[in-house]
């Protein structure tokens, strides 16, 4: 089933549209090189040789030196829908991610209150249908309340449309809770998604545990808390035989867990966020709370090179953006105080194609697999720019040099780690679910300002 047919966006029509001279990359389809992409009534209907598409009436778009990639998917978005629309909700949290070059998000479900029933599913569920600018799937938590005791309706939930389960931004502390929930899930489906901490080793943490938080005097977050943790619930997975899939991997010792556990057959999938591929605890020198405080923190540049490694050798299955929007007055505190989490989803390419593709440290063609692998874990249809597939597309310009923030956000919050830099790269048309769900202000009816 296509995104928008297996997740919720508000109804519009098909975009009849024709990239002219784009250069396209698909690496799963084995797609690349200059082709005029056809899109009809929301499809990809021909990728034609550069300058030979006729359009019969579509729009033209003169895209000779611009990419077209399949449209990016990210498996961990918080929306803050219900209860802190001041933060962010489903409107301008799908806006950020059309502009971001996504097709296709699944929304947390911490929220005040937590979305544990299958009337809070349904209530999401019609909102996205009316305001959503791209497909949004909804996770529903696993306890009850995210109080870690019982569980919820699962099967229930599964039938209201949830697409999996997460008590993200807490831990499941009871390893028989977990057990039993994955016994549940052998019988309704669904994939859990984990945050993976161990509450007693992380504490009062503030930041990544090392010569950093020492200098700066900051209690510090060991990674074991995350990599033992891992290695347990992977264990309980593969006793079960259920499906986990692992939140924003920030460790060298998690991503050797994986391994492990994927190696004695344990169904585990697992995700790292830009921030933690591109940055490590030396950012947080600056004790700037706003781009540089979230959990897992950024880790020390063992941890880092690990991750990368991890990504390129195909241990983490995708790029996920963690995507925590938070008002300005809970950032503008001291450190310690201060909330944990940044906004990603508008930056995330950017940043990555920045610091890891232009420097030669991670190929193109891998970055776009992995910004788009996000949709398999959680069973959904991947991105493709294959003929006859869904039209998921994002057309950018490589070359492009912009200042994150300069001109506005579409994202209600302004905690981007990105705040203040200049990237190279840059979405310019974003088509989701058939139909064009962004283009940048600069970027008119076929021409590239």
């Amino acid at each position: 089933m296509s995104l928008a047919g297996a997740l919720d966006m508000r109804a519009g029509e098909g975009a009849d549209l024709v990239l002219r001279g784009a250069t396209v990359l698909d690496p799963l389809a084995g797609i690349e090189g200059a082709h005029d992409v056809v899109i009809r009534a929301g499809r990809i209907a021909e990728l034609a040789a550069p300058g030979s598409a006729s359009g019969d009436g579509a729009e033209p778009v003169e895209a000779e030196g611009l990419h077209a990639f399949p449209a990016f998917f990210d498996p961990h978005v918080h929306l803050r829908t219900p209860g802190q629309e001041y933060k962010e909700d489903i409107e301008t949290g799908t806006r950020a991610a059309a502009a971001g070059g996504y097709c296709g998000i699944i929304a947390m479900a911490n929220t005040e209150p937590p979305v544990s029933t299958a009337a809070d599913i349904e209530a999401l569920r019609e909102r996205a249908r009316l305001v959503a600018s791209v497909p949004v799937g909804f996770l529903a938590t696993v306890t009850r309340g995210m109080e870690g005791e019982g569980l919820t309706e699962m099967a229930a939930l599964i039938e209201a449309g949830a697409v999996g389960f997460s008590d993200d931004g807490l831990p499941i502390r009871s390893a028989g809770i977990l057990r039993r929930a994955l016994q549940y899930q052998r019988l309704c489906g669904g994939v859990i998604a984990l945050h993976e901490e161990d509450p007693e080793l992380s504490g009062d943490g503030v930041m990544h545990e090392g010569p950093v938080s020492a200098a700066l005097g900051l209690a510090g977050v060991p990674s074991v808390s995350e990599s033992t943790t891992i290695a347990r619930d992977a264990a309980l997975a593969g006793y079960e035989g259920g499906r986990i899939h692992v939140q924003h991997l920030s460790a060298a010792e998690s991503v050797d867990a994986v391994r492990v556990a994927r190696a004695a057959g344990a169904q585990i999938t697992c995700e790292a966020t830009p921030h933690h591929l591109c940055l490590t605890d030396e950012a947080v020198r600056s004790l700037d709370p706003l781009r540089f405080k979230m959990n897992p923190p950024l880790r020390s540049e063992t941890d880092r090179r690990a991750l990368i490694e991890g990504l390129r050798d195909g241990t983490i299955d995708c790029i996920a953006t963690d995507h925590a929007p938070h008002a300005t007055e809970e950032k503008e505190v001291p450190f310690e105080q201060a909330a944990m989490g940044v906004t990603g989803l508008e930056t995330a390419f950017a940043a990555v194609h920045t610091d890891l593709v232009l420097p030669g440290v991670l190929d193109l063609g891998l970055v776009v697999e992995r910004m788009a692998g996000g949709a398999e874990p959680f069973g959904l249809e991947r991105p493709t720019l294959a003929p006859g597939s869904e039209a998921n597309v994002v057309l950018c310009d490589l070359g492009a040099e912009w200042t994150v923030g300069e001109d506005g956000y579409e994202s209600r919050s302004l905690n981007s780690w990105c705040a203040g830099r200049t990237l190279t790269g840059r979405v310019l048309m974003t088509v989701a679910g058939g139909q064009v769900a962004y283009r940048l202000r600069s970027f008119s009816l076929g021409v590239a300002a």
